[in-house]
């Protein structure tokens, strides 16, 4: 954690949301500048909104704390966001339409720096879950991205309500269904500090697929629904069409 509070650019906050931990994460936090955020519920989804809500910022960025990924990167990664949109006081020079041409969302794919940064079982389940969002949903994407950044007004208006593994793929997958533009950059991806709860064993690898999968099965189970939906509305315009006829 030292080493990532330490690689923070410039004009940068860091939240730090300590949602169970055992040793002293929330005190070294705190002694390297960064507003420790507790959250009494367990899972990646709760701690990570828990940072969301406690941030004040207008663009707010995501990153694991163990030395994985170089928050270093971060402004590159901002760069690439669509232009923030103000609202213009009533009475005053009224704007035309915009249009945001930029990303809403910035997601880091992982380059892994060396043969031991990513685990074969994490790998292979990452492609084949990059598969199933590009099948179910449309979003053609190569890696889920834990670095990833966005307009903090945008993640609230997404309604977000997973809580564990599938927080990141809802964060996706709603994005997506407001037709707002999502983007990968390469991202650098070092051996860990510690070992994940979740890439870094079978069992927890095994659990975040099935959070997500029920993600998956729901988006497919919507879209089953809203054609079944337009095809009935459509027979029923084609049978008045034909009444009238």
């Amino acid at each position: 954690m030292p080493w990532v509070l330490g690689r923070l650019p410039a004009g940068y906050r860091a939240i730090v949301v300590d949602n169970g931990s055992t040793d002293d994460s929330a005190a070294v936090a705190r002694a390297h500048g960064a507003i420790v955020v507790t959250e009494s519920r367990r899972g990646f989804g709760a701690a990570a909104h828990a940072g969301l809500l406690a941030a004040t910022a207008e663009t707010v960025a995501f990153c694991d704390a163990d030395a994985s990924m170089d928050p270093s990167e971060l402004p590159r990664m901002v760069a690439l966001l669509a232009p923030a949109v103000r609202e213009v006081t009533p009475g005053t020079v009224t704007p035309g339409t915009a249009t945001l041409t930029g990303a809403r969302l910035v997601l880091g794919r992982r380059r892994p720096t060396s043969r031991g940064s990513w685990p074969l079982h994490a790998r292979l389940a990452n492609r084949a879950l990059s598969l199933l969002i590009r099948l179910r949903s449309g979003v053609v994407l190569h890696d889920l991205g834990p670095m990833r950044v966005a307009r903090r007004a945008d993640l609230l208006a997404l309604g977000l309500i997973d809580r564990r593994s599938g927080y990141p793929l809802e964060m996706v997958l709603r994005t997506n269904e407001r037709g707002w533009s999502i983007v990968e950059t390469d991202t650098a991806y070092s051996p860990r500090v510690g070992r994940s709860k979740v890439t870094g064993t079978v069992q927890g690898t095994i659990g975040a697929i099935r959070d997500m999968s029920r993600l998956l099965s729901a988006v497919k189970n919507s879209a089953v629904q809203n054609g079944a939906v337009k095809t009935s509305a459509a027979m029923n315009t084609a049978s008045k069409n034909g009444d009238d006829g």
